[in-house]
């Protein structure tokens, strides 16, 4: 194993000639944007962040305003995102912050808010309060099992455990907020999953998996799931050019978000038809990946008269929007698709 201070050294010497210095929210002092950017980057990547972090800020720029917001204010902001309870628990969250007075100053206090788990924590410690902060998300775990060839599933308790001791001995006594982002930039710039650009990375010489010349070997891949397939029907119910939707529960798929109805059951959707003898105007049909499973989605339009689309509104517990209008609140990238198909 080789010196871990020289593990450090190498790679803020590469942080300092190539590392990203020009992110919206590398800002010193500054918790709550270092705070936002951290969510909105758990399972997403920085490319797919800059589209939201702006706005986001620009319409919350304190945790003030961001706690005094209700929901229904906040979605409209993350809607396309994904992974909706992230931006839950940070609305919430900020009304902690809020309530205790101030940003928490340890990591406990950091770990006790909604949403934020040990690694996140770590993360706020370092970047968004300037004191020392270990963080092992998915671009640390996958340099370090490289660079020290640890093998298995690195989900386990022993590989974790193994893994955050590592972490944690690396961290360099001074320059603990650029170590982070040194090794965060690493991992997503160089040390990637599928290509790494092994010839760039200054930690090449000492990397074990380099020396093996088994890269990709590492970290051990787990046996891919087979993700299964449900399908849906979206009803489109247009009068005078306005379409139901539906607002969806605080929790679960698409939390506190506008839908069009969808039937998944098909008997349901039979027996539907067959009620309200309606007449099919437009047809078409969208595939939408989530994580856990693939929505393959039927979208049927109608053309419906003003109590018919009364009627119907209040079968689904649906309201009338305008496309235009619905467009600028909170709908997922699903029903985007939707949209425009038709």
């Amino acid at each position: 194993m080789s010196n871990h201070s020289s593990f450090a050294d190498k790679l803020l010497h590469w942080f300092d000639v190539h590392g990203r210095h020009d992110l919206p929210w590398q800002i010193k002092n500054d918790p709550y944007k270092v705070w936002v950017s951290e969510i909105m980057l758990q399972q997403t990547q920085v490319k797919t962040v800059l589209q939201y972090y702006d706005r986001f800020i620009s319409r919350f720029p304190t945790v003030a305003a961001l706690a005094q917001a209700s929901w229904d204010e906040v979605a409209p902001y993350w809607a396309g995102l994904g992974y909706y309870a992230r931006a839950r628990n940070l609305h919430k969250a900020a009304q902690q912050v809020v309530e205790q007075g101030n940003f928490p100053k340890d990591l406990d206090g950091w770990i006790a808010l909604s949403g934020i788990g040990r690694s996140t924590a770590g993360a706020m410690m370092s970047l968004g309060l300037g004191q020392f902060g270990v963080i092992l998300d998915g671009n640390v775990k996958r340099v370090l099992s490289r660079y020290f060839a640890i093998s298995g599933d690195l989900s386990k308790p022993a590989k974790d455990k193994e893994l955050w001791q590592l972490a944690s001995e690396l961290v360099p006594q001074d320059r603990h907020a650029d170590y982070t982002q040194a090794i965060m930039d690493l991992g997503a710039t160089i040390c990637t999953p599928k290509k790494p650009l092994c010839l760039y990375c200054p930690m090449q010489e000492d990397c074990q998996a380099y020396q093996q010349n088994n890269v990709l070997a590492y970290p051990e891949k787990k046996a891919k799931k087979t993700v299964p397939i449900r399908q849906g029907h979206v009803m489109i119910f247009e009068h005078a050019a306005h379409w139901l939707w539906q607002k969806r529960p605080n929790e679960g798929l698409w939390g506190g978000l506008y839908s069009l109805p969808i039937i998944e059951d098909e008997q349901e959707l039979i027996t539907f038809l067959d009620k309200w003898q309606l007449k099919e105007s437009g047809q078409s049909q969208v595939q939408h990946q989530f994580t856990h499973f693939t929505w393959q989605l039927k979208c049927h339009k109608f053309s419906v008269d003003a109590a018919t689309s009364a009627q119907l509104a209040t079968y689904f517990q649906a309201m009338p929007y305008l496309t235009k209008h619905i467009q600028q609140g909170a709908i997922p990238t699903a029903m985007q698709k939707v949209i425009a198909q038709f």
